[in-house]
This record gives C-alpha cells, structure tokens and sequence, in this order.
C-alpha cells in the first residue's frame, strides 16, 4: 500500500486546511485508512478513520475526542479505472488551534475493523511521510 499526504501549511488561529491521502494498492478486501498526528514532545494520537469495503464503499467512520466537532473526515470521490483499490482520503480542519500544529500521517490498515473509536497506531502497517500543520499568528 502506498500513501500520500498533501496539503498541510501554516494558517492561523481559527482557520482551515484540508488534508489529502492518496491510498492505492489495497487488496480485495475490506480496509481502513486513518489520521494520526504527532506535535514535537508529544506521542502520537488518533484523529480520525474510515473502514472501506472491497470496492470503496465507507462502511463506517469514527472521529476521536479531539477531533469531533472541528475535523471532518470523508472520501473523495474519483474517476480513476482503478477505483476499487484506490482511495483518496480527506481529513478538513477547521478552527483550528495553536495547540492543532503537528504532523498529520496517513495510515492504512489490511482489515476495516482496525477503525475504531478506540484508534491505535498498532493496528495500522502502512504510514505516509506525513504533511506539517503549523497553526500561529
């Protein structure tokens, strides 16, 4: 599985970034694409998933305590022949905080059910580089 992020930046206080995962590879089976973000001195935390079926149906969605309410995760959708084993995930950010500056990873996971509310970066064996958000005035 191949992963891509794009679209991190600076922005201040309140505003609003949209950020992009390109997934391809994924077997004929259902999957989960995730966020996780890591701001410097802290570890790594859960922002958000999808669980898709075998031919890019989401299934289910689940968004963590700090992202409920002002991230918004969704797939978009795509003309690509090869729709079945590729994805294009979108994580929007919005009011966004100071304390929201990290670096945002995509991750990708061979079985759905590793998107859980309960989100843990273990059960994810495919990551991106992972795109910088730096939130200040």
């Amino acid at each position: 599985v191949q992963l891509v992020e794009s679209g991190g930046g600076l922005v201040q206080p309140r505003g609003s970034l949209r950020l992009s995962c390109a997934a391809s590879g994924f077997a004929s089976a259902d999957y989960a694409v995730a966020w996780f973000r890591q701001a410097p001195g802290k570890e790594r935390e859960g922002v958000g998933c999808l669980h898709m079926s075998a031919t890019g149906v989401i299934r289910a969605a689940h968004l963590s305590d700090i992202a409920r309410g002002r991230f918004f995760i969704s797939k978009d959708e795509t003309d690509s022949a090869n729709a079945n084993t590729e994805s294009r995930i979108s994580l929007r950010l919005t009011v966004l905080k100071v304390e929201d500056t990290a670096v945002y990873y995509c991750a990708a996971a061979g079985r759905g059910n590793a998107c859980k509310r309960a989100l843990g970066g273990g059960d994810y064996d495919s990551w991106g580089q992972g795109t910088q958000v730096t939130v200040s005035a």
